[in-house]
């Protein structure tokens, strides 16, 4: 994990497409005290950061994202009000990357939309 503490993940089920995940953020996370003080936002590269250490752990694989598309924040992430998240990543593997697709929620709320493509690297 490379922010130490800002989330964990509470229940992980395989789909024919990929996985489902179900994530919980720390509102006490240092993050949060300065995006933004007196009303936290999940900032949007940690949301990124977060898909791809899912998508790294269902495919044992070491990740490089190379490409993102059709990143669509549609609501404001605040772990105060919201600490549970749904992410849905639909993964493929194929010529050497693995292309994935989420949408992230909290109860009904569509939050994020993402597409993007990770380069598959040796680990080092």
């Amino acid at each position: 994990m490379l922010i130490d503490g800002l989330y964990s993940v509470r229940e992980t089920e395989t789909t024919p497409e990929g996985i489902l995940a179900k994530v919980h953020l720390n509102k006490d996370h240092a993050i949060f005290k300065g995006h933004f003080p007196g009303n936290p936002v999940m900032p949007g590269v940690c949301m990124i950061q977060i898909i791809k250490e899912l998508t790294e752990d269902a495919t044992q694989k070491n990740l490089f994202l190379t490409v993102s598309s059709n990143i669509k924040f549609m609501a404001i992430i605040n772990p105060e009000k919201n600490p549970d998240l749904q992410l849905t990543l639909d993964i493929k593997e194929e010529n050497g990357e693995v292309k994935v697709k989420n949408t992230t929620s909290y109860g009904d709320t569509v939050a994020l939309k993402l597409n993007a493509a990770f380069k598959i690297v040796d680990k080092t």
